[in-house]
């Protein structure tokens, strides 16, 4: 089975072709500009390649309810030249294909659930801490989607009494991406997040962010394993920091096994950063796989 994959982000594209085991065959990346200068880029690579399905997985927010007109669109994103633009519709129609569609973070936990650590568990997640803050849910083998799709890198943090700084987000202020996001660290710290590794309290206040954020999935969503990614997280610092802080946070509230091995349990991504690209193989096989399905009915 040759698939066709797009992890599509805000700053990059990335293109590969692999088959339904995961392995990846071939991969490009191309700088995310206009959808009039991307997206034939985009087409000439997959034209030039046969496949027989493709998953895209996107920055958003988007559109995944089938039912609703804005299916297959980037919605209310901050780019504004990507705004309600079809992109599902755009590449059905070029390419004749079937395309499996959803958020980029929903790819990333597909990917470790079907090809990584997190395979064989009923209930991850996944959640991304880098230029913004987004969370991907798998439950009991599908990704989590509702009214719109969980939007994990919004929920509201009680802010720390030692930290002055109001916030990036514009929308919430303090949020987890308005507080703990990249561009917060370098606002409220004057530096890029790299260039403060050796700064303890840079990273203990990080640390106690993500910690209430990940208490509240604890008790609302109670996963399995949760996987922390993107280029915060290489900080691998903050693992310790962030796994003492929950523990503290929890109270001894929630007796599972999971949390007794808290350095199997808040795990970094396992997939060499190609989680994403390889959770858009299974979202174009789990497509392919629903239409046979479908035809074989009728």
């Amino acid at each position: 089975m040759r698939l066709g994959a797009l992890e599509a982000g805000g700053t990059k594209m990335v293109c590969a072709i692999g088959d339904e085991t995961g392995k990846i065959y071939e991969q490009v990346s191309i700088p995310t500009q206009t959808p009039e200068i991307t997206i034939p880029k985009l087409l000439e690579f997959f034209r030039e390649r046969s496949m027989e399905a493709l998953g895209i997985a996107c920055f958003g927010p988007i559109g995944l309810n089938r039912r609703k007109p804005d299916y297959g669109c980037i919605t209310s994103t901050p780019k504004l030249a990507w705004r309600n633009y079809n992109i599902v519709k755009k590449f059905e129609d070029e390419l004749g294909c079937p395309i499996g569609f959803d958020t980029d973070v929903n790819g990333s936990v597909l990917g470790e659930v079907t090809f990584g650590q997190a395979k064989g568990k009923n209930c991850v997640l996944y959640l991304t801490i880098g230029t913004g803050v987004g969370g991907g849910i798998y439950i009991d083998g599908k990704l989590l989607h509702g009214m719109v799709h969980p939007e994990a890198g919004h929920v509201l943090i009680r802010k720390r009494g030692d930290d002055p700084y109001e916030g990036k987000c514009p929308y919430h202020k303090t949020c987890l991406e308005g507080l703990a996001a990249g561009p917060a660290i370098e606002e409220r710290w004057g530096s890029k997040a790299a260039a403060l590794a050796d700064r303890a309290e840079v990273w203990d206040l990080e640390a106690d962010y993500i910690a209430q954020a990940l208490v509240g999935y604890i008790l609302t969503l109670s996963p399995e394993m949760i996987i922390l990614g993107g280029g915060v997280m290489h900080q691998e610092q903050l693992f310790a920091l962030i796994r003492m802080k929950v523990q503290d946070l929890l109270g001894g509230y929630v007796q599972a096994e999971e949390l007794d091995d808290m350095e199997h349990y808040i795990v970094p991504a396992s997939l060499h950063d190609d989680q994403g690209i390889m959770g858009c193989l299974e979202l174009a096989r789990r497509e392919l796989e629903g239409r046979c399905s479908v035809s074989a009915v009728r």
